[in-house]
């Protein structure tokens, strides 16, 4: 690695030593090599080009999907002090060919560009011109999940990213995702030609992350229990995403949250443009905002200091799970993930999975199978006993130790070995001729004569009453793992009838065994610091709390005077090193990781003032 390097990381970024594999990357690209690189969210992925960008000559091209992304990223390359634009349909025409002129005289040191634009004849020529004048540095080609037709991210213009190496084949190119299981990465080298690219895959862990999986009981409230008691007695002015499944959820959530204090705003395709932009723009620029979305948020959100991630329904895959958690704490910081889930959701996604067509040029039994081999994974993650973070690790061939940061390693569930139980539901589900549900289901193998089980002629199966050892509440336990690991399938068309699958018959014959949790009896609460009030739990790291907040108001209204992301200014990490450290001049400013030259000339003596003013 070059000086230049080290000099670029420090002077422009305001960063002290390298990452993982970024120090490889940055050498491997600078020097003209093609990249995969998959970083977790937060690891510095952005880094990996920008400062290749830097140290070569020419402009750099950023494929990049999102617009929200490209303004932000450009805000804080600019706040650094780098020659940053992009293009994109946000610009006017006047914009539009400013920007243009500038590409084409080289004044820039990197251009973001959405795929549709970079295809157009007219960019092309602009990068003709630019490779024949020897001023085209590298192309970057960020969420280049996208190009994979098997994931929710899928951008069909993605796909023709595959003329860059053809017509520009002497340019590096670094491909970047933050997730990408086996299936995708492949994916990703094939349909980008990055056959003989140089792959840099860290590690997926984000131990700052606190993995919680509960079972629905009232899912509301429950979320509503885990931001008031989880997140708000901990952290101030806390910022969060929640997931919902359907947008008729998010706008009702949303609401309900508002009901109760939380600040809250809903997001989903369906809302008018106008509406998504203004609650996107007030969520990356103002502290503590919650926002209720469906998955159509999020991919491109360079907001670092969300504290938390929760999700009403279930995700579809645990690569969708670990890419939308991962937007929680991407300052390195404390950060919680929660998600609350039902066998109802498993038994709605297999359905989504059962009447879709088959996608991505797949035929629909590869699909369906694929689908539901993705889904198992997660509902395993859900009911594993073992530690979160371990699971979900080894799912991306990652194998690790204990975390003790999820609800499994700090409070360990207690398990039940349910395989007698869930043979004799079985049996029931069977001899009721595969056409009832769980709670007729139930009522037979307790022996409860209700009007139903008599019409039906129940009473007289073998199975009835054979369950009267348990009562309805585990009897409704059984029935949700049996579904949720697909012993038994649900027909929403015959009021939610029960059937066995090919796996019920291992269990039957007692080749395989069913253990299940136990839920808590009482809702976990955090345990209360002794000897510390709330409003220095709320500061993470033991920074001085008034100091921090002071700092926090500072850039808040710096940030809006400059119609920038707080975040773009300095990082919720910076300011907690400043107010730890609190600086007397310039240069022990300097020492704190993520003050660069350009911020520290702008706005160094703001900061001292600030600090000398709260001593």
């Amino acid at each position: 690695m070059s000086h230049d390097a080290h000099d670029i990381l420090a002077r422009v970024f305001g960063y002290n030593a390298f990452r993982g594999d970024q120090q490889a990357i940055i050498g491997h690209v600078a020097a003209g090599g093609d990249a995969l690189v998959l970083m977790p969210t937060g690891g510095g992925k952005s880094l990996c080009y920008q400062i290749p960008a830097l140290m070569r000559s020419g402009t750099a091209i950023v494929v990049s999907p999102l617009i929200a992304l490209m303004h932000n990223q450009v805000s804080a390359l600019r706040e650094a002090g780098v020659a940053a634009e992009y293009l994109n349909s946000s610009l006017d025409l006047e914009s539009m060919r400013a920007t243009e002129r500038a590409l084409r005289a080289g004044n820039l040191d990197l251009l973001y560009v959405a795929p549709e634009r970079l295809m157009t004849p007219r960019f092309l020529d602009l990068l003709d011109h630019l490779r024949d004048t020897s001023r085209l540095a590298l192309f970057a080609i960020d969420e280049a999940h996208c190009v994979s037709q098997w994931g929710h991210d899928f951008r069909p213009e993605y796909l023709q990213l595959s003329i860059l190496p053809e017509r520009y084949p002497a340019i590096p190119r670094i491909a970047l995702t933050a997730t990408a299981d086996r299936q995708t990465r492949d994916e990703i080298i094939h349909r980008l030609h990055l056959g003989a690219a140089q792959c840099f895959i860290s590690s997926f862990d984000r131990p700052n992350i606190h993995y919680t999986i509960v079972e629905k009981a009232d899912p509301r409230r429950q979320l509503l229990h885990f931001i008031r008691d989880e997140i708000h007695s901990r952290f101030s002015r806390a910022a969060g995403i929640v997931y919902c499944l359907s947008r008729r959820k998010v706008e009702e959530t949303a609401a309900w949250l508002q009901e109760h204090g939380i600040a809250a705003l809903p997001y989903h395709a369906g809302l008018p443009t106008e509406i998504r932009s203004a609650h996107q723009g007030r969520f990356l620029r103002e502290d503590g905002l919650v926002m209720v979305a469906t998955i159509a948020f999020g991919m491109g959100i360079d907001k670092p200091d969300v504290r938390f991630v929760a999700h009403l329904d279930l995700p579809r895959s645990i690569e969708g799970y670990y890419q939308e958690t991962g937007r929680a704490g991407r300052d390195g910081l404390p950060a919680r993930a929660w998600m609350t889930w039902s066998a109802a959701d498993v038994a709605q996604q297999r359905r989504m999975i059962d009447s879709g067509e088959g996608e991505a040029g797949l035929d629909y039994e590869t699909y369906r199978r694929l689908a539901r081999n993705r889904l198992d994974a997660l509902v395993g993650l859900a009911e594993t006993t073992a530690c979160r973070r371990q699971q979900l690790l080894a799912y991306f061939g990652e194998e690790t130790v204990p975390c003790g940061n999820c609800d499994n390693c700090i409070d360990p569930p207690q398990t039940w070995d349910a395989t007698e139980a869930a043979r004799k539901a079985l049996s029931c589900v069977y001899r009721a001729g595969q056409r009832y549900g769980a709670g007729h289901l139930i009522d037979v193998l307790r022996g409860e004569l209700t009007d139903k089980v008599q019409e039906k002629g129940h009473e007289n199966l073998s199975t009835f009453g054979i369950g009267n050892d348990l009562d309805e509440k585990h009897w409704r336990m059984v029935f949700r793992q049996l579904v949720a690991y697909d012993f038994v399938c649900v027909d929403h068309e015959r009021y939610n009838a029960l059937a066995l699958t090919d796996l019920a018959r291992p269990l039957l014959r007692g080749e395989a065994s069913l253990l299940v949790r136990l839920p808590p009896e009482k809702p976990h609460k955090p345990k209360r610091q002794r000897g510390k009030t709330t409003r220095e739990r709320s500061i993470p790291g033991g920074v001085p709390a008034t100091l921090f907040e002071r700092l926090r108001l500072w850039r808040a209204s710096t940030a809006q005077a400059r119609n920038v992301p707080a975040y773009v200014i300095f990082h919720d990490a910076t300011l907690r090193d400043i107010a730890i450290a609190r600086p007397t001049t310039l240069d022990d400013l300097r020492q704190i990781t993520g003050i660069g030259e350009r911020k520290l000339e702008a706005y160094g003596q703001e900061i001292l003032e600030i600090v000398a003013g709260a001593s």
